[in-house]
């Protein structure tokens, strides 16, 4: 069936508001070649965009020829300013950025597990608050919130979880009430596989699963373009996975004994004990962060964190950083046997402040040791954006649900994006 008058132009419509958020401006010719759209219509869509305050003029090209031809249009970044949240056990991290995900202000702040819950949530909301007050006086439209734990997939909500902090799942209903922004919350680990697959080490990727290495672990899965959460939302949950090399199984209320020994930051940090690896982590960096980063330098790699920073790496004479790094490449590769045995992801990211700063030193030890595994062919790469990840899935998300909102005709249904 042909479209009506009135979808054509909200597909045309929202052709050229993604064309101009990718390709950054435009002047109506370039849109023109780019839509196959005639230059009547062009004209048409460049006015009714114009007139709705989403598309302006920002300036002219350097051609000789001027006029209307020349003006180059563009989004109107400021037209709602968009939050992103990296919610941890003992820290708040924020970025408020415009329209188009440019940063305008950001904060983080400590957590202590000895703080109250109410008074947690208060310091977490004004921290918010404050931020988006240095960004500029535009509201907030949409914030996203990358959390620990499960998150329901129906209802959108934070799951209560045992061996989390009270004031995660309070933070986002207080949020939710006293926000006039539309608040999305999602698993952390989720919001750093989307984040990779836009702009890190699954660019582009259809198929993959990315293994987070912090504090604990956890995965996150993408099969055919889409995000699978599970019946319950728990998919992923590879912490309680069971694995040889602990002394025990995993519980239905703890993952002590499954990969979570092996591959947590306690687990990596009693490991890089044996062979004498030591390191002295940043605030709020995992400890296996640091001594993985650490272990890359002494065996003379350079980690994705140190990429390009000029520093010397320390001979490893006794060949224990080597040791270190071959031993937990086999830990990582148990877990990511299972992944493969069952998902046939193709490529598997390890990402996390721990993956991170392990590089493709780490990487590729793990996916020799996974080629003994498995006769699944899968590729193991490390994660491009480190910690930074889930405020970038997290912006992403919020920037997706405004634009999702912003740019559909005011007689079209809102979409749910979470």
């Amino acid at each position: 069936m042909a479209a009506s008058p009135s979808t054509a132009r909200a597909i045309n419509d929202r052709l050229a508001l993604r064309l101009l958020q990718r390709e950054g401006p435009l002047t109506a010719g370039q849109l023109k070649t780019l839509t196959g759209l005639s230059r009547p219509t062009v004209a048409d869509l460049v006015e009714r965009l114009q007139d709705s305050g989403l598309v302006k003029v920002v300036g002219e090209t350097g051609d000789r020829r001027r006029g209307p031809n020349a003006r180059l249009y563009g989004i109107v970044a400021d037209r709602a300013h968009l939050a992103a949240l990296d919610v941890r056990t003992d820290s708040v991290s924020v970025v408020v950025a415009d329209l188009l995900g440019e940063t305008l202000a950001e904060a983080v702040l400590p957590i202590g597990s000895d703080t109250a819950t109410e008074a947690a949530v208060e310091r977490a909301v004004v921290l918010l608050e404050r931020t988006a007050g240095k960004a500029g006086t535009v509201p907030l439209h949409s914030v996203g919130i990358g959390a620990p734990g499960l998150v329901d997939p129906v209802t959108g909500e934070l799951r209560d979880s045992s061996g989390l902090p009270a004031w995660h799942r309070r933070l986002v209903a207080v949020l939710q009430e006293r926000l006039p922004a539309r608040v999305l919350v999602e698993n952390e680990t989720n919001l750093a596989a989307l984040a990779e697959q836009r702009l890190g080490a699954a660019r582009d990727q259809d198929t993959f699963v990315l293994l987070w290495l912090g504090h604990g672990v956890g995965a996150a899965v993408v099969l055919d373009g889409k995000l699978r959460r599970g019946a319950s939302g728990g998919a992923g949950e590879i912490g309680f996975l069971p694995v040889p090399g602990t002394s025990r199984l995993p519980s239905a209320v703890s993952s002590d004994g499954g990969f979570h020994t092996l591959a947590g930051s306690v687990g990596v940090a009693e490991l890089a004990g044996r062979y004498g690896v030591s390191a002295i982590p940043a605030p709020q960096e995992p400890p296996s962060a640091a001594l993985v980063r650490a272990a890359v330098r002494a065996v003379g790699g350079a980690s994705a964190a140190e990429a390009g920073a000029g520093e010397g790496a320390p001979a490893d004479e006794g060949g224990s950083a080597a040791a270190f790094l071959d031993d937990l490449a086999e830990r990582l590769a148990l877990g990511a046997a299972a992944v493969s045995a069952v998902l046939d992801p193709g490529r598997i990211v390890l990402a996390g402040e721990a993956g991170h700063a392990g590089g493709e030193v780490l990487a590729a030890r793990v996916e020799d040791r996974l080629a003994t595994m498995s006769p699944l062919r899968t590729e193991v790469r490390a994660g491009a954006l480190g910690g930074a990840a889930v405020l970038r899935g997290a912006l992403l998300t919020a920037r997706e649900a405004a634009q999702d909102e912003l740019f559909a005709p005011h007689d079209e249904p809102r979409a749910r994006v979470l």
